[in-house]
């Protein structure tokens, strides 16, 4: 009578001392898992309204595209990524005129992203991957709980998470105030993370996962080729052989296979083509702006005149001898 009871036990015991299954590795668990928990003093509340007062810095200070048919289309993009992620906040997508390869997102849900980033991008998939992970950072609490590790008390000195490194030290370079190297320690990790999580977010939404590796190929392309083109916060986090090794790891291991994924789309083409139209007709405003006009004096005597059509013509003028 007691063999069975004994068998149970065992079976129970031996069940109970199996390691559990990490959620951050199964992405049919996205939304039911705390991806953001840690060591935080702030709140959510509180950390929306940081990045509400940092977008409001930033809005004052970049150009931004205001488009309606592009500005949609990539905030499209970006909630189905949200929607598939786990993050627990609202989220708003804008795009800066900047032909500087770049993202960045900034606490409580604001992300921005540099045009030239979208011109680089071929297809849908390529930066969805991109802002994935971005979508990471603010699912996972990146900003302030990096700086609870470093008890920053100063809302204004609070570094900014970009995709492969920190806004807030480009930004203060220029003001003459640097970023502690600790930040930068501390965010390798997070920076691991967030192309984790990014990857499963981008899977979930249904684009083909490996579009990340195609976008860390380009960057490492012209990391060699154009380093001007890279936002200098790269060079702390350079998209490297490691990053595109451990991803290709992380979508054989945690990644089922699909039978199709999204890849790109007529509708993405269309408006990455009207981004590039908009510049080119920015750039050449600009251009004419900047040429030389002359200018007449003021109650100077017309050299000519226009007739009733506009154009000069010659008025002949009569001699006296």
């Amino acid at each position: 009578m007691m063999r069975p009871l004994a068998t149970f036990v065992s079976l129970l015991l031996f069940l109970t001392a199996l390691p559990a299954k990490d959620k951050k590795k199964d992405p049919g668990q996205i939304g039911n898992r705390d991806v953001g928990k840690g060591i935080n003093f702030y709140s959510l509340e509180r950390e929306i309204a940081l990045g509400r007062q940092l977008s409001e810095e930033v809005q004052r200070q970049a150009k931004l595209v205001t488009d309606p048919i592009v500005t949609e289309y990539i905030n499209r993009i970006g909630q189905n990524l949200v929607r598939n992620s786990d993050a627990r906040v609202p989220f708003s997508f804008q795009i800066v005129q900047s032909d500087e390869l770049n993202a960045f997102a900034l606490p409580g849900g604001f992300i921005y992203v540099n045009s030239g980033l979208i011109k680089l991008a071929e297809t849908e998939a390529e930066l969805a991957g991109a802002m994935a992970h971005e979508v990471a950072h603010v699912a996972a609490r990146h900003i302030t709980r990096q700086a609870t590790r470093n008890q920053i008390a100063n809302l204004a000195t609070i570094p900014l998470m970009v995709w492969g490194g920190w806004t807030g030290y480009a930004v203060r370079q220029g003001a003459g105030v640097g970023i502690p190297l600790t930040f930068l320690t501390f965010s390798r990790g997070f920076e691991a993370e967030a192309d984790f999580l990014g990857l499963q977010y981008m899977y979930a939404a249904g684009y083909d996962p490996t579009a990340s590796i195609e976008i860390f190929e380009k960057l490492m392309s012209l990391e060699r080729t154009k380093p001007g083109a890279i936002a200098k916060v790269f060079s702390t986090h350079p998209m490297n052989a490691d990053r595109i090794r451990n991803t290709q790891k992380e979508i054989q291991e945690i990644l089922p296979s699909k039978p199709e994924y999204v890849v790109d789309t007529s509708a993405y083409n269309e408006v990455r083509l009207r981004l590039l139209a908009l510049e080119n007709q920015r750039k050449n405003e600009k251009q004419d702006e900047n040429r030389p006009r002359l200018r007449k004096a003021p109650g100077a005597a017309p050299s000519g005149s226009e007739d009733e059509d506009g154009r000069p013509t010659i008025r002949r003028r009569d001699w006296v001898d």
